[in-house]
């Protein structure tokens, strides 16, 4: 039950019947005016701004947005279950909704549970969408910043899985291009390693231990036929075992916090010519046909020229057609493909996978990509498929505020596996979405497992493990009491009179909203964001009871008011734990 998506299609239906009426002009777009929660509680429950986002077209009916505002609150005051609706300032609509619509609501809750906001809404339809997430290079263990964009991208499919789309997860395998051969070197100098030779890792190679276990593995598998061969012999199979053991690595690090893909696709089968044409080269067959390849030179990047600029003709994807900055090189000055070949053509794989939507999590050193990779899914789909590229900003991570030093090349870094392990799961989920991804984020290793209300997720935790609480409390003093939802839904609501316990129903209501807003921005920081609010008015609500003792939830004088507000505290944990599984936390009973 979506309070808010249910008045925007009522006031569309008021415009519509003004334009057929001779009222407004036809054609008006519903999408452009929002039914949203007023900045100010005490201005009524829902705020619309269809009076002023119309207000030109209108102005041939209307001489201002006042006025047509005042139309338009007219119609709605007809409702039943609107108490008042007003206008306020210019033209903004301020309405008050009877206090039985709430407990409508609230009975919504407790009947639906942790399928209350679930489904597509008006602005999210159902879709088919792809999520490409973490997509770490397979040259060893994964850190904390590949875990911010994997937490993120699996929050975020949840969420739109959640909203009523179909969601596939995607891992994209860089398995092709120099770093895998590094990582075959690096894997047979353990090798020899692990035969008895003494060796020292040169400058250039991976150093880190994780690959001692990767040669171990390969003189197991190999014996030492291997030490003798050259490396064109040697650098093909030690490459594939070492990127497997590494994805295998990578796995196991995932499902540490809970994230599965269901597809993982490698970027070396895109070179595969042994069928005929490559996915590279048919993607940019398709390009030309188009006339979006051509011969030329680029101009000079400005400022201090790198050291491996060339001025040549080259191949070029004319991306600059597409709101890019300068056309983009399709192949090397040896003639190979560049690394946006590559990516032109997986994300043609994806399109043709029939997905209307596709979001790409990307680190934030990848931000001058964006627009060349947006350039080319709306070159290759017509436009028909939306590409959404969501950079994950650093994370510094920190013990009792002093950084934790970091260096993946020299082998001397924490894991994200080590993070999870020390702080656990739960932390490490909540907390990395606590945070626009856009935002750079201090995680501190003491703080995500302080048991205070500092520690967001704590707080969050704590309210459900609370309301949990609260019912055990009312068992003991009514033994016999039914608290089952179903029964708790047929409770005497209208005994709820407390601003603060109507002040929490009134953020339940808003959950749908949130669910289907936070989908529709893919920003599932919205969700956590909801859930400390929420949180956070429980815990004020009960810290009042404290001092007023006619405020408790339960009251062994009155059965009546008990179970009411039993309905309230039941409605909370229904949303907490809904909204925590979407964000892949879990809701406990207890706080230990």
């Amino acid at each position: 039950m979506n309070i808010y998506a249910e008045f925007h299609a009522r006031i569309a239906e008021i415009l519509a019947r003004f334009s057929g009426e001779g009222r407004l002009p036809p054609g008006l777009d519903p999408a452009r005016f929002v039914v949203e929660p007023p900045r100010d509680a005490s201005l009524g429950d829902l705020a619309c701004n269809a009076a002023m986002v119309f207000a030109k077209e209108a102005k041939a009916f209307y001489p201002n947005p006042r006025q047509f505002a005042t139309e338009l609150a007219f119609e709605i005051s007809a409702f039943e279950d609107v108490d008042q609706a007003e206008v306020a300032g210019p033209g903004f609509l301020n309405i008050r909704l009877k206090p039985t619509v709430y407990a409508q609501i609230l009975r919504a809750v407790l009947r639906q549970g942790q399928d209350f906001g679930r489904g597509a809404s008006g602005r999210v339809a159902a879709r088919k969408v792809n999520v490409e997430y973490v997509s770490a290079n397979p040259t060893g263990p994964m850190h904390v910043g590949h875990g911010r964009g994997a937490v993120f991208g699996d929050a975020l499919a949840s969420l739109m899985e959640f909203s009523g789309s179909e969601v596939t997860r995607e891992y994209y395998i860089n398995d092709a291009g120099a770093q895998v051969d590094v990582l075959a070197r690096s894997a047979f100098l353990r090798y020899r390693e692990a035969l008895g030779e003494p060796v020292t890792v040169p400058d250039g190679l991976y150093p880190g231990d994780y690959l001692k276990p990767v040669g171990a593995a390969l003189a197991t598998r190999y014996g030492d036929s291997l030490r003798e061969k050259p490396e064109s012999e040697w650098l093909a199979p030690v490459r594939a075992f070492a990127i497997d053991a590494m994805m295998d690595m990578i796995r196991d690090d995932l499902a540490a916090l809970n994230i599965t893909h269901e597809v993982f696709f490698s970027e070396r089968s895109l070179h595969d010519s042994s069928q005929g044409l490559s996915d590279v080269e048919a993607a940019i067959e398709e390009l030309q046909s188009k006339e979006l390849i051509y011969q030329g030179r680029l101009p000079p990047p400005k400022g201090q020229l790198p050291e491996d600029w060339e001025d040549r003709e080259q191949t070029l994807f004319r991306s600059t057609s597409f709101g890019d900055d300068v056309d983009r090189p399709l192949r090397k000055s040896d003639g190979s493909f560049t690394y946006f070949a590559s990516d032109i053509a997986y994300h043609r794989k994806k399109i043709e996978g029939g997905y209307d939507v596709l979001v790409d999590v990307w680190g934030a050193d990848h931000g001058g990509y964006v627009k060349r990779m947006g350039a080319a899914v709306e070159a290759l789909s017509g436009g028909k498929v939306a590409l959404d590229v969501k950079l994950c900003q650093l994370v510094k991570l920190m013990r009792d505020g002093e950084p934790v030093k970091m260096s993946k090349r020299s082998g001397d870094f924490v894991t994200l596996r080590e993070v999870v392990d020390e702080v656990g799961v739960d932390a490490v989920r909540f907390m990395m979405l606590y945070r626009k991804n856009d935002a750079p984020l201090e995680f501190d290793l003491a703080r995500v497992i302080e048991q205070s209300k500092d520690n967001p997720v704590f707080y969050v935790q704590y309210a459900h493990a609370r309301a949990n609480s609260v019912l055990r409390q009312a068992l003991a003093a009514f033994p016999d009491l039914e608290l089952g939802p179903e029964r708790l839904a047929e409770a005497e609501l209208a005994l709820l009179q407390d601003e603060s316990e109507w002040a929490l129903i009134k953020l339940l209501a808003q959950y749908p909203r949130v669910i289907e807003s936070a989908a529709a921005a893919h920003e599932p920081h919205r969700l956590a964001f909801y859930l400390h609010d929420l949180a956070s008015l429980f815990h004020s609500h009960w810290n009042r009871g404290k001092d007023q003792p006619q405020l408790r939830f339960v009251n062994q004088d009155r059965r009546d008011l008990t179970c009411a507000r039993l309905a309230l505290v039941t409605g909370l944990m229904k949303v907490l734990a809904s909204g925590l599984s979407v964000l892949g936390v879990k809701a406990p009973d207890e706080m230990r």
